[in-house]
């Protein structure tokens, strides 16, 4: 398939579509349309002529997208004998002619920015339709805002080029990992090729530098980009996230507005962001070690992949927690745990624990298991000499999965309580439950002898003040001897934090 010449384009001085567009000089375009300046009773445009292919129906390149903000509008559109014709309001200049005026990496507020403006579109256009070739040349500076434009014209590549030769359909630099092993593009797909604009734009170079088709591949799929420098931790692990190889550990469009909206006004402490920036060096080590095979994606690679990107975030929670109880108690005793990158913290008569991760596989066992995907677990505490009550503490239970929505992980604390209709008190409470037969039947609404005690909210790893603040709360209580059992229970409403089933 070829795109319409330059010397065909000329001979139409005039485009009839909606309204009478006289066409001016070429200002863009690529191998499947390209661009010119147009005017029409004084309007100012840019059209974009893209080349009728075998096998691509229009419906596919035309996207009704006008109630998404931040995307560049089709206003005017038509046909001529061999081109599909879409009229939209002509840009400023692309991301890319941004980039190359502005020179290399731009700062942290500019970035932030601009993030803002695309993740917007994202936000709202998930659930909806997916661009599958976010790029710096496909984002549009209309208005002073940062826009997408193009879609559609992914997919109508994509219909256009034969099963094998679907590579060239993507560009390399951008591409997500499942775009390379030719698997159905989703909203995170979409996310990664932001990281990936994000990181360029934060260092002045790609996470990966391919140069040829192979290598872009094999880099997308089996290796992670070096740590990024210069940029606050809780900036960088977002990036970090954006770009896991496992599609559902990304974060949603949505996440991602929201953690952007926080981070010019971040404050972290000296100790907590060089904690930080110590705990991203450990996880690219480790990364470097340990790349995950993702040539195939059968299911005990998914989940190995996830359980990849669990451990990560983990790691970043756990350490931040410590980190901070260490600074603020320099007199706590720590001492490492038997189980993988556990720990535990003792201050006076009280301890905190913090258990690794262990990985979580479905049950056979002829019980239902819990109504989302959990992929890994692990369990925080405070635990006290028994007061006159019996009462030993607390323990919430900490689980990788996709709660709220589907196929999207993160890490959420929770924790569990014993029904008020058994005659007994715990010696924890609330406490912390493994996926298994007891938390199943407490997440499923039944009569059962546990019931759900604290609602389930994600923690974002580089977001970590208030889970970090309210533990270091708890462990104060109890080494003061004040910890007390919860007044009333459950102490927040979990009902509707999490999804039931499929």
């Amino acid at each position: 398939m070829s795109a319409p010449t330059d010397d065909n384009l000329r001979r139409t001085k005039i485009l009839r579509l909606g309204r009478e567009w006289h066409l001016g000089a070429r200002i863009g375009g690529g191998g499947f349309g390209v661009v010119f300046r147009a005017e029409s009773g004084g309007l100012q445009a840019a059209v974009k002529l893209v080349h009728k292919a075998p096998g691509a129906e229009r419906e596919l390149l035309f996207v009704d997208l006008k109630d998404a903000r931040n995307v560049v509008p089709i206003i005017d559109s038509g046909e001529t004998e061999d081109t599909w014709a879409l009229v939209m309001p002509l840009a400023t200049q692309s991301l890319r002619e941004y980039m190359h005026a502005n020179g290399d990496a731009q700062s942290v507020d500019h970035v932030v920015r601009i993030l803002k403006d695309v993740a917007t579109a994202l936000a709202d256009l998930d659930g909806t339709v997916v661009h599958r070739d976010l790029k710096p040349e496909n984002t549009l500076l209309v208005d002073g805002i940062w826009c997408l434009a193009d879609f559609g014209i992914s997919r109508y590549a994509e219909a256009t080029t034969a099963p094998d030769t679907r590579k060239h359909a993507l560009s390399p630099p951008y591409a997500a990992p499942e775009r390379w092993r030719s698997e159905r593009a989703t909203a995170a797909t979409d996310v990664y090729s932001l990281g990936v604009v994000a990181y360029e734009l934060l260092s002045g170079r790609r996470p990966f530098d391919g140069p040829t088709l192979e290598a872009f591949r094999d880099q997308h799929l089996h290796v992670d980009p070096e740590a990024l420098e210069q940029v606050p931790p809780s900036f960088a692990a977002l990036i970090d996230e954006c770009l896991y190889k496992a599609p559902g550990a990304r974060p949603s469009a949505a996440n991602i507005l929201a953690r952007l909206e926080r981070i010019p006004a971040s404050q972290v402490t000296v100790g907590l962001s060089r904690l930080q920036e110590a705990n991203r060096e450990e996880v690219n080590r480790r990364a470097r070690t340990a790349r995950a095979e993702s040539e195939t994606q059968t299911e005990a690679e998914r989940r190995a992949s996830l359980m990849q990107a669990a451990d990560k975030g983990l790691g970043r929670i756990g350490t931040a927690l410590k980190q901070a109880i260490a600074l603020a108690a320099p007199a706590a005793a720590l001492s490492s745990s038997r189980n993988r990158d556990g720990w535990s913290m003792r201050l006076g008569v009280a301890e905190m624990s913090f258990t690794g991760p262990r990985a979580s596989t479905p049950s056979s066992k002829g019980w239902e298991n819990p109504p989302f995907d959990v992929v890994s677990y692990a369990s925080v505490s405070v635990r006290i000499r028994p007061d006159r009550f019996g009462y030993e503490g607390r323990s919430h239970s900490l689980w990788y999965c996709d709660a709220q929505d589907l196929g999207r992980y993160a890490w959420f604390e929770t924790a569990f309580m014993i029904s008020p209709l058994i005659a007994r008190q715990g010696r924890q409470d609330p406490l912390a439950l493994e996926p298994g037969e007891q938390s199943s039947l407490a997440l499923g609404g039944a009569i059962a002898e546990f019931q759900v005690a604290w609602p389930f909210a994600p923690i974002a790893a580089g977001e970590t003040e208030e889970f970090v603040d309210r533990w270091a709360g708890w462990l104060a209580e109890a080494a003061q001897g004040a910890l007390r059992h919860p007044s009333s229970m459950p102490e927040k409403p979990p009902a509707g934090s999490w999804r039931r089933g499929a």
